[in-house]
């Protein structure tokens, strides 16, 4: 069993010394190849993942005004400045945002209706929101 398999940790800091000392013919290059792959996917993950949740906040503040509370509105500040950060460490994400909209919109929508109890239906088909509308820094009423 290699080293990457017993001890992840341990195997990073050895391929991080070997980069350093330039014994690059030492390196485990394969392994190197699907953690560097890996950790882009990571990212891409990340903004999915924080996209998700910001849009089923934006409609739960919309469809249900009723119901607003501070949580929804700090929830929905946390993940615009986490994706505001997310996008400043990774400029070339910004050009996934609009796709990721789209692709977590039905998401969005499933967890909006668990949560609000209004059904799929009450809520548009596809996402309403343009990348201004859901990054928007604007104070929420």
């Amino acid at each position: 069993m290699s080293l990457y398999d017993q001890d992840f940790y341990q195997w990073t800091q050895e391929q991080a010394e070997l980069m350093k000392a330039g014994a690059l013919s030492q390196l485990d290059i394969s392994n190197l190849i699907e953690e560097v792959e890996s950790m882009g996917k990571s990212q891409k993950r990340e903004l999915l993942s924080r996209m998700t949740v910001l849009l089923m906040h934006l409609l739960k503040w919309d469809y249900q005004p009723e119901q607003r509370s501070g949580s929804w509105k700090s929830t929905i500040r946390t993940q615009r400045r986490e994706i505001k950060f997310l996008l400043l460490d990774n400029p070339s994400l910004k050009r996934s945002v609009q796709d990721a909209s789209i692709s977590v919109y039905p998401d969005s929508k499933t967890s909006a209706s668990d949560e609000t109890g209004l059904p799929e239906s009450a809520f548009p088909e596809t996402c309403p929101y343009t990348v201004e509308q859901i990054m928007s820094q604007l104070p929420l009423l």
